[in-house]
């Protein structure tokens, strides 16, 4: 399975006549974050794909549409989210912010042959750093995070693994993480990837300013990818990964 991963910026790549050639045999598109809702209907209605997406800590014009938020009076206001709505988005992605999902048109393979769904899991925002919309305490993600276990753990019965994909915005801590207050990544994460052991962790946040800085690095079982503009991964049956990146 080849997966375009996107995040932060419009790549001209991308954002192109000539994309449906250059990504054609593309079987999966996954959006990381702090990309306007034009760009991605672009690459949905150019490449016809399943298209999953979360949230960062910028482009939020419609993140109302997915979750209500209210904010919380004091001497240092914040956010507080009151319900998450189940709503596809005017442009066609998926939205798996804070959700375990299923996708039966992108089979796998279990070691006995059969069929099982892609399982995706996602995790919207960054870490707080001035009280903005889709800012999470590292408490706070945990607690989204423990919120999701139970569908992981029917996923592990089911199929016998709990997760082929992490979708995150931001990053796993120390892992291609900043050391300023917006560019932490989160603890939980490295908790999450270490029990249930995607195939990949996606994320964004984190630019690439020198192209030839990593995107890859491996934390136990997993591979955590900086998706920052683009780049292609490939995922084989099994849920195991290639270690293969593009762009």
């Amino acid at each position: 399975m080849k997966i375009l991963c996107v995040s932060d910026q419009i790549d001209p790549l991308v954002y192109s006549t000539s994309a449906k050639e250059r990504f054609g045999d593309i079987d999966l598109i996954l959006c990381a974050g702090d990309l306007p809702s034009d760009y991605i209907d672009f690459i949905v209605s150019t490449l016809n794909k399943q298209t999953y997406f979360i949230f960062g800590n910028h482009n939020l014009s419609e993140f109302g549409y997915y979750h209500k938020q209210k904010r919380q009076k004091g001497p240092h206001p914040t956010w507080r989210e009151e319900s998450a709505l189940d709503l596809r988005g005017s442009f066609g992605a998926i939205y798996a912010g804070f959700k375990v999902l299923k996708d039966k048109k992108l089979p796998m393979l279990k070691k006995n042959g059969k069929k099982r769904p892609l399982l995706i899991a996602g995790a919207s925002g960054s870490i707080r750093y001035n009280n903005g919309l889709n800012q999470y305490t590292n408490l706070q993600m945990l607690l989204k995070l423990l919120a999701m276990t139970p569908r992981l753990l029917i996923n592990k019965m089911l199929y016998g693994t709990y997760l082929d994909i992490f979708l995150t915005h931001a990053a796993p801590r120390h892992i291609h993480d900043k050391e300023d207050p917006c560019h932490k990544g989160f603890e939980c994460f490295n908790w999450f990837i270490k029990k249930f052991q995607p195939a990949y962790l996606v994320h964004g946040h984190i630019h690439l300013y020198d192209m030839n800085t990593p995107r890859l690095t491996k934390s136990g079982e997993t591979t955590v990818v900086n998706a920052y503009s683009h780049t292609i991964l490939e995922l084989e049956n099994d849920g195991m990964n290639t270690n293969k990146t593009e762009g």
